[in-house]
């Protein structure tokens, strides 16, 4: 199974500030870079640059309330990202399994030839 991986989508997450951030707007349902800057120790300016980072890969979508833009995420773009992830989790399970048959082919092989018999 081939997995293609959205490189501008793995970049937006894999900052610990934007990580936080999506949290943060799952647990309240929404939030604007004000109310965001309140749970980071980041400033307001700082959280908008992350926001725009997290729109651009889809993961979080603006609308104007007032003078200010409420975000939201987007539900289909974060489920794509776990299904990517999970994907990516499985092809290094897979390849971590064959290298410790591979490693333990070596170890075997590698045993003195006398190792597991009785003797007299």
């Amino acid at each position: 199974m081939t997995v293609v991986i959205d490189d501008d989508l793995w970049s937006a997450v894999g900052d610990p500030t934007r990580r936080r951030m999506l949290d943060q707007l799952l647990v309240d349902g929404g939030g604007t870079a004000t109310s965001l800057s309140d749970h980071l120790p980041v400033t307001r300016q700082a959280v908008s640059k992350h926001l725009d980072v997290l729109g651009r890969a889809g993961l979080v979508h603006a609308t104007a309330v007032g003078r200010e833009r409420r975000y939201r995420v987007d539900d289909a773009q974060l489920a794509r990202a776990v299904a990517q992830l999970s994907a990516v989790g499985a092809t290094w399970d897979a390849r971590l399994r064959r290298i410790k048959t591979i490693a333990e082919a070596i170890q075997q092989s590698q045993l003195p030839k006398t190792e597991g018999r009785d003797h007299a």
